[in-house]
This record gives structure tokens, C-alpha cells and sequence, in this order.
């Protein structure tokens, strides 16, 4: 099994820039992220945390007058290439929302959509994907017997796993999680977490989050933003005990935020 000092970068990002008409949003960010890791990207609201994230898998370009620029990396892969397929790219980084967004089809058909769209026909196939990702996601034991019911007659934590299950089924090489368990009660954003730890072995995991403690409970690795600039990333404990910056050290202990 690879070490941490030997882990292999999955994604690079290199003087990210990104303009709303004028008014620059992200200066400069430099920020790179290993396989088998999650990485948590704080910060105040506004600082640029989720307008970072959705560069990861052009979800901006969806959005009007905007630029970006700098270097973007997949396994060594230009992503904002000029022939660049999006679809195929949020295929391999995939994203979970902060508010769970199940289709208004069944369990099943939730699990399996992706698949289906990429010509996956074989039941049998599709079975086990269905029961393989549910696991992953854990709720395959609150929804087994329910598959074929509506996935919007769940709860909301349930819903939030359901849309991993339906993410995890494309198997992805990253996951990008914008404040997944923001809208959820303690007992579902546990199970979250718990999620989260249990997959980050095949998978390279960001995640958004005002959560100090969950940030510290479940990334190998932390990023903190503030103003559109990244002002510091490393390792977790490190970054929450002896953080190298005043600014870091002041929003860790609630001076501001």
C-alpha cells in the first residue's frame, strides 16, 4: 500500500485565477491533492472555497461572464483543454451537493442512471453495482428491501447517501463534496463522515466545510482560504495545533468567520 510520502497526485492545480466579469474571486491558488486523502478546504463564507471546488470539474463554466485561468490537472491531463469532453470529466470527479439531490425516480434507477447513460444494460451488472454502491454509501441495510421505492420518500440523510451511492456506481476518480452534511442533523452527518472514512481508500476526497470539528475529525490534509487567497494547507493535526499563520490560528479560534 502506498505511504503518504509516496501517494501519487491526482489533481494539480497551478495559479488559479477566476474573474466574475471584473471582480477577481480566487488569486493565484496553488493546490494539489493525493490519492487515498481527504482534503478539507475552510474558510469564512465568500472566501472562495466553493467557487475553488467547482473548478475542479467545470461546474463555473455553467455560469455567464466568467474566467478562469491557470493550470488544471487530472492524472496528468489538461481538463481545460480545448477538446476536452465535460461530460466523460464529472464522470471521473463526480460531486455531492449541500442539498441532497436524488432524482424523482426510485432508489434503483437513482443508483443506476449513470450507468445506463453509459450503455450499461446488463441487469446482472447493474445489481451488483446497485448493492456494491449502496454498501459503499452505507444504507444498503435501510434500503435493500425499498429499492424500488421513490428516493425522495427518504430522509434528507438518507437522500445525501443515496446521491453518494449514485456517484460511487460511476466509480469516479475523485469526489467533491460542497458542505454535504450542512443540512443534515448530527446522527446523519455522523453517517456522513463515517462514509467518507470508510471510502477514502479508493477514492481522492475534497471537501467544503464550515465544520471545524468535522474538517479535523476526517481530513488527512487541510486548506485554508480567506479573500479568494489560499493562505495556508498541511497536514490536518498540524494545521489545527500549530498552524504556520496568524490568520489561520484566529479563524481556527472563532476570532472571526
Amino acid at each position: 500500500m502506498t505511504t503518504k510520502t509516496e501517494a501519487k497526485e491526482i489533481i494539480k492545480t497551478e495559479n488559479v485565477n477566476l474573474y466574475y466579469g471584473e471582480r477577481k474571486a480566487l488569486h493565484g491558488i496553488n493546490l494539489n491533492f493525493r490519492e487515498n486523502e481527504i482534503t478539507a478546504l475552510i474558510g469564512p463564507s465568500g472566501c472562495g472555497k466553493s467557487t475553488y471546488l467547482r473548478c475542479l470539474n467545470r461546474m463555473n463554466d455553467l455560469i455567464p461572464n466568467i474566467t478562469i485561468t491557470g493550470s488544471f490537472t487530472l492524472n496528468g491531463h489538461n481538463i481545460y483543454g480545448p477538446k476536452e469532453d465535460t461530460v466523460r470529466l464529472r464522470k471521473e470527479v463526480g460531486m455531492v451537493f449541500q442539498q441532497p439531490n436524488p432524482f424523482p425516480f426510485s432508489v434503483y434507477d437513482n443508483v443506476t442512471f449513470g450507468l445506463k447513460l453509459a450503455g450499461i444494460k446488463d441487469k446482472k451488472t447493474l445489481d451488483e453495482r446497485v448493492e456494491e454502491s449502496l454498501k459503499q454509501a452505507a444504507i444498503w441495510d435501510e434500503v435493500k428491501d425499498k429499492l424500488h421505492k421513490s428516493a425522495l420518500s427518504f430522509s434528507g440523510g438518507q437522500q445525501q447517501r443515496i446521491c453518494i451511492a449514485r456517484l460511487l456506481a460511476i466509480q469516479p476518480d475523485v469526489i467533491l463534496l460542497d458542505e454535504p452534511t450542512s443540512a443534515l442533523d448530527p446522527i446523519s452527518s455522523q453517517m456522513i463522515e463515517d462514509t467518507l472514512l470508510n471510502i477514502k481508500d479508493r477514492y481522492t476526497i475534497i471537501i467544503v466545510t464550515h465544520n471545524m470539528s468535522q474538517a479535523s475529525r476526517i481530513s488527512d490534509k487541510t486548506a485554508f482560504m480567506l479573500n479568494g487567497h489560499l493562505v495556508e494547507v498541511g497536514d490536518t493535526k498540524k494545521m489545527f495545533l500549530t498552524p504556520d499563520k496568524q490568520e489561520t490560528s484566529d479563524y481556527l479560534n472563532g476570532k472571526f468567520g
